[in-house]
């Protein structure tokens, strides 16, 4: 029964590209909730992993070591405590969104947080039994979509279309790295024009992947425009400023990822490339530690000798 209720859904990919409508899609099984985007999970993680080294820092001297408890059990733990908590604040979560008590159990979450695509590794140490959907939609279109978000958030995403660009490129490859890492059995690619072409079969062919029966519900958020940047109809991004180069890769990866299967398999290279990422992101921060301890000795010895 654990291992049936602890599968969070993530939805991932670049921001823009249909996280939220397919997250709320999703939310609408009898089985899953969509939560808002979390966005701490990732961080977490990392200080997750520096917890567990300070814990297995001196040998049988330290806790963890000495208990035999390794960072995969480490993690799992916590990733189970977070699931139990997210489950038992359902109804929290409802009445502030003003929505009906549900008798319906929905013992599984979906979390859309476009920032997850670059900790898929983390969460999947905290959720060994998640899945993961790699939204993908037309590069142009998000880049028009970021470049007009602040008509919805009042704030800018990112503060010039080359900036765009960038964030597409830096979040779509992180994916594409991690279903090559996984296979499509853990990270499924999704094409947003799949849910505007023939909406059905692309939400029968979601939950056939992630493990539960098609609710016909699903379907109900494509009716009103969910988070959508009100981008005018004619809108044109063409900044002289933007570096061609940058546009030319990503619209080559745009067009092969909307054009071409998703292979089967896993790479083994892909997987150590994520692992050897995630070590370095957890030594840079552990360094920042560091620093920042020694930056208060230093700065104690010095109000020190001034009295």
């Amino acid at each position: 029964m654990e291992k049936q209720v602890n599968r969070p859904i993530f939805v991932v990919g670049s921001p823009r590209s249909g996280t939220s409508i397919l997250t709320w899609c999703l939310g609408q099984h009898p089985n899953i909730f969509p939560v808002p985007e979390s966005n701490w999970m990732g961080d977490f993680g990392v200080n997750l992993a520096l917890s567990h080294q300070v814990g297995t820092a001196r040998g049988d001297r330290a806790i963890l070591s000495a208990m035999a408890i390794g960072r995969d059990e480490f993690f799992a733990h916590f990733g189970r405590s977070i699931n139990q908590l997210i489950l038992a604040h359902r109804a929290d979560l409802n009445r502030k969104r003003k929505m009906p008590a549900s008798t319906e159990p929905k013992t599984r979450w979906v979390d859309g947080t476009p920032e997850y695509s670059t900790h898929i590794f983390a969460l999947r140490q905290l959720f060994p039994e998640a899945v993961f959907v790699h939204i993908v939609r037309d590069v142009r279109e998000v880049v028009r979509s970021m470049l007009n978000f602040h008509r919805v958030a009042g704030t800018q995403l990112v503060p010039n279309e080359e900036e765009a660009y960038k964030y597409w490129l830096r979040t779509v490859r992180a994916c594409v790295q991690a279903e090559q890492a996984y296979g499509p059995e853990i990270v499924r690619r999704f094409a947003y024009n799949a849910l505007i072409d023939n909406p059905e079969a692309a939400m029968r062919a979601l939950f056939e992947f992630v493990g539960e029966e098609y609710d016909q519900r699903s379907l109900d958020p494509l009716g009103q425009r969910i988070n959508s940047s009100k981008v005018p109809p004619d809108f044109v991004a063409d900044d002289p400023a933007t570096d061609r180069a940058i546009v030319e890769q990503a619209l080559l990866l745009s067009a092969e990822l909307m054009e071409n299967r998703q292979p089967h398999g896993r790479s083994a290279s892909a997987a150590k490339a994520m692992e050897a990422e995630f070590e370095q992101r957890v030594q840079y921060a552990a360094g920042l530690d560091r620093a920042y301890r020694d930056c208060r000795r230093k700065l104690k010895k010095f109000e020190t000798a001034k009295v």
